[in-house]
């Protein structure tokens, strides 16, 4: 597979997450690799959700391997890491669901077993300024990239590409925070995914005018979806019973933190640790 376009490179964003909590409760999840920038360097950190790695004895991070540069689709390699939720570094607020660890001494490590992985780090330069947000209207196209219930190419080891709306201003704070909703189709293990306001070759502005040319910006991160409980009586004629069941069904609401959350996790990472954050 040559990656050469924009859509093909965001499918290398993403690392698949798999947990065990050493009993019998496993979960998955989408981690995705972005790379701050600071006084010249460049930190590359996975990033996901905490609650994705929360109580988590053992896990897993599946990467591509690379060959001349050149991903091979569909031979990977699995990192199993004990102890998986003490490697990440949640948000100083509790309100935030963003968790970050440092992706080098992870492929290094792998690097030790003779194997290269091939992956995209997600530019911090993608990440839009407030004054950038507010030149985007209240309904922009979005894509996001992970592994929706634990869905994913088994044969060739790439993650789902899904699209969407947004259901709130991206420029407005939802409920308060540092978020905003998306209208799309966001389930369960879609919880770390990358979302990109994606316009190849034309976009239009909020004030009407028509641009050529390509627009990528880094948004933020999935954390959760809404969903709605429904109260069903269930008749049972012979006895003349009313029993209630409950059940829920996703509404296609998604919360996202915005990208700047990612940022402020990943400088109180290095303030805490002494190395250079600006």
């Amino acid at each position: 597979m040559e990656v050469s376009s924009i859509a093909e490179q965001l499918f290398f964003t993403t690392v698949r997450v798999e947990t065990h909590d050493g009993t019998d409760g496993q979960g998955t999840g989408t981690s995705c690799i972005f790379g701050y920038q600071s006084e010249g360097k460049q930190y590359p950190f996975l990033v996901t959700s905490k609650h994705v790695i929360e109580g988590a004895k053992e896990g897993r991070l599946t990467f591509i391997q690379a060959q001349e540069g050149k991903p091979l689709l569909g031979t990977g390699y699995a990192l199993d890491i004990e102890e998986f939720e003490q490697l990440w570094y949640g948000h100083p607020s509790r309100e935030v669901d963003i968790a970050v660890t440092p992706l080098v001494p992870l492929v290094e490590h792998v690097a030790k077993t003779g194997v290269e992985v091939f992956y995209r780090a997600i530019s911090s330069d993608l990440v839009p300024s407030q004054e950038t947000l507010s030149k985007l209207d209240a309904l922009e196209e979005i894509v996001f990239i992970g592994y929706p219930s634990g869905i994913w190419d088994r044969k060739n080891l790439l993650p789902i590409m899904r699209k969407g709306t947004t259901a709130t201003p991206i420029a407005v704070d939802f409920q308060g925070e540092k978020q905003f909703l998306i209208d799309a189709s966001v389930f369960p293990g879609s919880s770390g995914s990358p979302v990109f306001l994606y316009n190849p070759g034309m976009y239009f502005e909020k004030t009407g005018a028509t641009v050529v040319g390509t627009r990528l910006l880094f948004l933020g991160v999935v954390a959760s979806v809404f969903f709605e409980w429904a109260v069903n009586q269930i008749l049972s004629v012979a006895r003349g019973d009313v029993p209630v069941a409950l059940s829920k069904q996703m509404i296609d609401l998604g919360i996202v933190f915005k990208a700047i959350t990612i940022v402020e996790a990943i400088r109180a990472f290095l303030r805490e640790r002494d190395l250079a954050a600006d």
